[in-house]
């Protein structure tokens, strides 16, 4: 651990002015991102006696070695420099909020030609509009069949579109009346796209206007004595009041807002918001987070408002999917009129105008005290509450069995320290074809996968056609991915360590640039280009982080070429092991008995979900290579010969073979192919032993390439069968 003393900056370099703040570790990596009405202040108060900090500051500013700083103009910008940085570093020591992409949305892509309503998950698009989060896809799927009666909007997927198309038969839906039939022409994209705006209309909260037009429809049809149109417009309006029964009315109506509780402990908090919309909640999420700083239940709230209003682009791509107001009261990227917290956030005035900036009108953030909005208050801290009990009685055991079997790894293969990065590295072939190698890696007993990396196996065994040899490609793989690591991770010979004052100014590890000389993910003075943290884009490098622990699948033999490829780089910092599938042994490098873990053991489970995950990763990346292999063609690695003039040159000519014994002259014929393009596809087409001269290639001994190809043994691929003859 480093001594905070030694990368504190000197007295005077910090100015006194708002800004943002980076504290990174030995490896260049940012560990905290935070903000400051005065950044001086601030950082004084981590440089104090450590005795004197909480618990998990002193484990910041010790696991820390230097620390950098941008100034801003103004606290608005600090908070949201402040949020582009979390979101970019992913600081291990920031409070984030893990759960909120996993809730499914009720989603109409205005941004297609046809409009479609489905369900959906994960990353806004651009152009789609969403209502939600529901708690279950059901109850979503369980709306759009009420609705789609009253308007009956596309829902199919868009291949089901087309062969609709195509066939000039609508599908089932179209039968029934719940969906207009765009795809055969019963209705216009204009009049199907109207009824599309509608349908968002109504779920945005604009459904008296709905209802009132049916009733008036009911009445008039009534009125004229076609009853069968009035029974209809009845039944319509029915499946609307369904609807709205769905969503509780719990303010009084055109209120949008969304209330936000918390509970908490010293270790963990549960949230939970509900977003009303018209009066009426539109949806309900949650989430739960680890304390991983000192921070105060005001600076939670502001935290978790950065978090959710935080991604303009979402509030952008809400707007973009029709007319601000209903896509803005709908989607929960989109800021509300009234904000509702259980305590004000830390810098309210700052976070009342950095909201009202992306609204584009006054954001009311406060703490209600009585009426309708304190009792929803109380409903959704209830729920709070519930939520942070469930998720201790869940995460207890979680988080002792990942302990145990981590310390279990550590006394069973000797460690001096638990091994909390672990790297486990895969083969994957068949029949020597298409070989790939997957890396997984586990930090503290759980996947990350955004560090997984995959790798094509191209060495010299591959070339020497024993592409079978798991060793030699658990070889390759190793010195590949440790090589890396010593270009990226190692300083040069004679260079100082990361955190170390530079020669000329002394200012240990800190560096201070103004707003308008900021560089996104600038790294400190003392962490070198060579660091770790690419300086130019602030991103951790691809292999720049060591693990502590290597587990490759299989046995001695696996394990053993793994240990002479570190040998060879020089690696030794790095345990090493190997686990066999067939009776679940650790074969340690250079013994000759393996280690045995009992059956029961945490340990062991833990290598088993870290070999299964790298089989998982391995061989999904070989069915993807070999599934491109089988539809590739020569033809694709032609310089300057797109899809269409492949398509055109195959249906000319019929097949590759008789491509190959055109002439030029014979490929120029082809629409849109020149000479200069002729001439590649010939070359690329041309045997290995045949030098091309303008013409069509022959063989060596002159005879007609037709005859000496009846003569030539055929090639087979073993994985499907298929002749490779051409």
């Amino acid at each position: 651990m480093a001594d905070p003393s030694s990368y504190r900056p000197r007295p005077g370099e910090v100015p006194d002015s708002p800004g943002v703040y980076r504290f990174r570790d030995e490896h260049g990596r940012v560990i905290y991102v935070g903000k400051a009405r005065s950044l001086r202040q601030r950082l004084a108060s981590y440089f104090q006696d450590v005795a004197n900090l909480h618990p998990r500051t002193q484990t910041m500013v010790t696991t820390a070695a230097s620390v950098e700083w941008t100034t801003v103009a103004t606290e608005v910008e600090s908070l949201q420099l402040e949020y582009s940085w979390i979101k970019e570093f992913d600081p291990r020591f920031n409070v984030k909020y893990r759960d909120d992409k996993s809730y499914p949305y009720l989603a109409i892509t205005m941004g297609e030609d046809v409009p479609r309503v489905q369900v959906m998950r994960g990353a806004k698009r651009k152009g789609t509009r969403y209502f939600g989060p529901y708690t279950h896809a059901w109850a979503i799927r369980e709306t759009v069949d009420l609705l789609l009666r009253v308007f009956p909007i596309r829902s199919c997927s868009a291949g089901v579109l087309r062969r609709a198309a195509q066939v000039g038969r609508p599908c089932l839906l179209g039968y029934i009346g719940k969906c207009s039939a765009p795809c055969v022409g019963r209705i216009s994209e204009e009049d199907h796209r109207a009824l599309a705006e509608d349908f968002a209309s109504f779920m945005a909260g604009d459904t008296s206007r709905f209802v009132r037009r049916l009733e008036a429809e009911m009445r008039e049809a009534s009125a004229d004595l076609d009853f069968e149109r009035a029974a209809r417009r009845r039944d319509d309006l029915g499946a609307l009041r369904r609807a709205l029964e769905k969503s509780a009315v719990v303010l009084p109506d055109a209120t949008d807002a969304d209330v936000f509780a918390l509970a908490e402990d010293e270790l963990e908090a549960a949230v939970q918001v509900f977003h009303v919309r018209g009066g009426r909640i539109r949806g309900q999420r949650g989430w739960v987070v680890e304390k991983v700083e000192d921070v105060t239940t005001a600076g939670l709230v502001e935290h978790l408002l950065q978090q959710v209003y935080g991604d303009a682009d979402a509030v952008a791509d809400a707007a973009a999917g029709g007319a601000g107001g209903a896509a803005a009261g709908a989607s929960p990227g989109a800021v509300p009129r009234e904000v509702l917290v259980p305590v004000e956030p830390a810098d309210a005035a700052q976070v009342t105008a950095w909201l009202s900036g992306l609204r584009g009108s006054a954001v009311d953030v406060r703490v209600p005290q009585r009426g309708d909005k304190r009792a929803l208050l109380e409903t959704v801290a209830k729920n709070a509450s519930q939520a942070l009990a469930l998720h201790k009685t869940r995460r207890g055991g979680d988080l002792t069995t990942r302990g145990l079997a981590l310390q279990e790894l550590q006394d069973a293969l000797g460690l001096d320290d638990a091994p909390l990065r672990v790297e486990c590295y895969d083969v994957s072939n068949l029949q020597g074809t298409e070989v790939v190698a997957s890396m997984v890696v586990f930090e503290d007993g759980l996947p990350r996968k955004g560090e997984y990396r995959r790798f094509a196996v191209r060495g010299e065994s591959v070339r020497a056609g024993d592409a079978q040899d798991d060793t030699a490609a658990i070889h390759e793989v190793m010195l590949r991915r440790f090589r890396r690591h010593l270009a990226d991770g190692a300083p040069p010979a004679g260079s100082p360590p990361a955190g170390s004052p530079p020669a000329e100014d002394g200012a240990p590890g800190s560096r201070g640039v103004a707003a308008g000389d900021a560089v996104p993910g600038e790294v400190a003075d003392g962490v070198a280009a060579h660091a770790p943290v690419d300086p130019e884009s602030g991103r951790p490098r691809r292999f720049a982080y060591p693990p502590q622990l290597v587990v490759v699948d299989g046995g001695a033999p696996q394990v053993a070429a793994a240990a002479r490829a570190l040998e060879e780089l020089g690696v030794t910092d790095v345990a090493l092991c190997g686990l066999a599938k067939r009776l679940e042994e650790v074969w340690l490098p250079g013994e000759e008995f393996p280690v045995v873990l009992p059956r029961q053991s945490e340990g062991l489970y833990l290598l088993q979900r870290v070999r299964d995950e790298a089989h998982r990763f391995a061989i999904t990346y070989h069915r993807q290579r070999r599934s491109s292999s089988m539809t590739r063609s020569a033809l694709d690695d032609v310089p300057g010969l797109g899809p269409a003039r492949r398509t055109a040159l195959l249906k000319r000519f019929g097949s590759l073979k008789r491509l190959r014994a055109a002439t030029v002259e014979e490929v120029c014929e082809v629409p849109g192919v020149g000479p200069a393009t002729a001439r590649a596809v010939l070359d690329a087409l041309a045997p290995a032993s045949t030098t091309p001269a303008g013409g069509a290639p022959a063989p060596r001994d002159g005879r007609r390439e037709d005859e000496a190809a009846a003569e030539a043994p055929l090639r087979v691929n073993t994985a499907t069968g298929e002749l490779l003859d051409d």
